[in-house]
């Protein structure tokens, strides 16, 4: 099961990941027709045109996503990757969650399979004690990152959200992805600002981030198409590196991430922050609009209730 470790303002999260307690913070290893007149320039105020972006994902419905989370500390970097569907409208997403190799290099953990809900994370394969055909279930509000990182990537609406709190942003240009004109935005966020101006139940989830990270002010880096919806998104996250004792046993942890696509968002820059501060990377790639989710939410007597080894 996820577990985090309040220490002194930072967060120690760990999982199990086929059988192994694994540990994801480490302490010491460490051109299209529709879009509207005023999305097909560069943004006067580029403040508006990020915030206006939440609004265009849900109007677009769904979309195929490709995450990736770098994690950065001790000089060691862990990447895990994933790939599936968001609909934005529902919300809802499932994710197909590849871990890294262990820290010896062999033996490659099975897919875990995530379905990403309004204040809930599902997991399937999630581990040892589990059933091949039960799923897991995590109360997002419930954890100090609110799981932005803790299942392996960002939930796509969550990163999405988080960019209600920008308030620092400039336009930096045009560019593409995977072929599509996009445009450059650049600045940062506030996570506490974003959780009060987002809806349902995410606004909880952010509430509970903002008490999570070692800052609140979180750097990204957006890109827009000419519809204004999201293709891209990085943001780096600031964790304080208290575990001390805690040690990384594996190199990467809970659930989730995704691949960049193509090369789209690939390796995301990380590094060591000051003061031994673990630096996250988290990039999410969007593509695909409209294509359908093939996936609902567990029925209750499919959702594990027993105790997860080694926690």
């Amino acid at each position: 099961m996820v577990q985090q470790h309040r220490r002194r303002g930072g967060v120690a999260v760990t999982a199990v990941a086929g059988g192994a307690l694994a540990s994801l913070m480490m302490a010491t290893t460490g051109c299209s027709g529709g879009g509207a007149a005023a999305e097909d320039q560069p943004a006067a105020d580029p403040v508006d045109t990020v915030h206006r972006a939440v609004r265009a994902l849900r109007a677009a419905g769904s979309a195929k996503a490709r995450t990736s989370m770098e994690m950065a500390s001790g000089g060691t970097r862990v990447t895990i990757r994933g790939e599936g569907v968001y609909d934005f409208a529902k919300p809802l997403g499932k994710l197909k969650v590849m871990l890294p190799k262990d820290p010896a290099g062999v033996d490659e953990h099975r897919p875990i399979t995530e379905l990403l809900a309004p204040g809930a994370l599902y997991m399937k394969n999630r581990g040892a004690g589990v059933p091949a055909d039960k799923w897991v279930r995590i109360d997002t509000a419930g954890l100090d990152d609110g799981n932005l990182v803790t299942g392996g990537a960002t939930d796509p609406l969550a990163a999405a959200e988080l960019l209600l709190g920008a308030s620092a942003v400039s336009y930096v240009g045009e560019t593409r992805i995977a072929g599509v004109p996009v445009r450059h935005f650049r600045g940062t966020t506030e996570i506490g600002r974003a959780a009060e101006r987002a809806v349902g139940a995410n606004r909880e989830v952010l509430r509970a981030a903002a008490r999570g990270f070692a800052e609140d002010t979180v750097p990204f880096e957006a890109y827009l198409d000419e519809q204004g919806r999201l293709r891209k998104i990085r943001h780096r996250f600031s964790f304080a590196n208290d575990a001390g004792a805690e040690g990384a046993e594996g190199a990467t942890g809970s659930g989730r991430s995704g691949g960049p696509g193509a090369g789209d968002a690939g390796g995301a820059d990380s590094a060591n922050g000051g003061n031994g501060d673990v630096m996250v990377a988290s990039t999410t790639v969007l593509y695909g609009f409209g294509t359908a989710l093939k996936a609902g939410l567990p029925a209750a007597e499919d959702i594990f209730a027993g105790k997860i080894a080694g926690q």
